[in-house]
């Protein structure tokens, strides 16, 4: 259950985490650890070494690394131990709820079953709160580089498993991949009950943000920084209210954003939009969320009410039940700076 909303004044705030892969919060500790347990030999002499290969051009460079790096999740524990070495950050940076992205397919195409990947990460999630203090849902990840019909398939193999899942989305390289070529299975996975969200206007254009809305019928939009280039879909989501979940350190580290000091994030949230901060693939881009408020604190000049601003829309944009939202926005206005 939520703490009492108080906290002292060295705590980071409290936030909600809408935009994390677990697969991106793999460390090079626990690559190697894992490497060692199930006998796989990584191209990598040391840490050090992989972590000197986390330099990406674009966003194809740094998925080539990922999908690369996942050859040591092999078993229901890796998963757990996975999620289990990101709670434990969360904790530390001041997350109070966090809606999870896994990637079957990139796990099944390796002959790990689905049904590992999910068991291993709910041993983890469904412990969190007791153990970290955190509210977890999961949100099941097509790859848009893979094919409708590989995304539909996963679908089904996962229906025995729905009642884990809270949400599906979509995510992988995005150019040349329009979110119309998912029409599909958004649609089963509406039928089925689920949330929808899906990555739309990070490298790709603004144009996949309206089709991800329209043709998808997502109710938040992950990444989106290149809806600014839009008025007319600037006012639809601001009259919507669709949340966007923006990651500041992976925008940089991809290329999407040539310098920190040039985010959109100010102009976004003058213009209305519900934004949130995320930190995407920590692992990979150099900070995790409470590290990501920092950078932009520090870098776009953000005062302390609009961080906290920042803090309740992270709630206001989760797929909480109302009265454990109501309860987590008392504590981010509890927080002392």
């Amino acid at each position: 259950m939520p703490s009492s909303p108080s906290a002292p004044s060295s705590a980071p705030l409290p936030k909600a985490e809408l935009h994390l892969h677990i697969e991106g919060t793999l460390e090079p500790g626990l690559a190697f650890a894992l490497a060692r347990r199930n006998g796989i030999e990584l191209p990598y002499a040391d840490e050090d070494a992989l972590r000197r290969a986390y330099s990406f051009a674009d966003l194809q460079s740094f998925l080539n690394l990922y999908y690369a790096l996942m050859a040591v999740l092999r078993t229901e524990d890796d998963f757990a131990d996975l999620a289990h070495a990101y709670l434990a950050r969360a904790e530390e940076q001041g997350v109070r709820h966090a809606e999870i992205f896994f990637d079957p397919q990139a796990h099944t195409a390796r002959g790990v079953p689905i049904g590992t990947v999910i068991d291993g990460l709910a041993r983890a999630l469904d412990g969190a709160e007791e153990a970290y203090g955190i509210s977890t849902r999961l949100i099941m990840c097509f790859l848009r580089d893979e094919s409708a019909e590989s995304a539909l398939a996963t679908f089904e193999a996962a229906r025995p498993h729905l009642d884990r899942i809270t949400a599906v989305g979509l995510d992988s390289a995005e150019v040349g991949h329009p979110p119309s070529k998912f029409r599909e299975v958004f649609a089963r996975a509406r039928d089925a009950g689920l949330k929808c969200v899906a990555h739309a206007g990070e490298e790709g254009p603004p144009a996949y943000v309206w089709e991800a809305l329209d043709v998808l019928g997502v109710d938040r939009i992950d990444h989106g920084v290149r809806s600014m280039e839009d008025p007319q879909l600037v006012a639809r989501l601001v009259a919507d209210q669709v949340p966007l979940t923006v990651c500041p350190l992976s925008n940089v580290r991809l290329r999407v954003i040539d310098d920190l000091a040039d985010h959109p994030l100010p102009a976004m949230l003058d213009a209305g939009l519900l934004v949130t901060v995320n930190s995407d693939d920590p692992s990979y881009f150099g900070g995790y969320v409470d590290d990501n408020f920092r950078a932009v604190r520090d870098a776009l000049g953000l005062d302390q009410e609009t961080l906290r601003t920042l803090a309740r829309n992270s709630f206001r944009a989760s797929f909480l039940d109302e009265a454990v939202r109501e309860r987590y926005l008392g504590e981010v206005d509890a927080h002392q700076a």
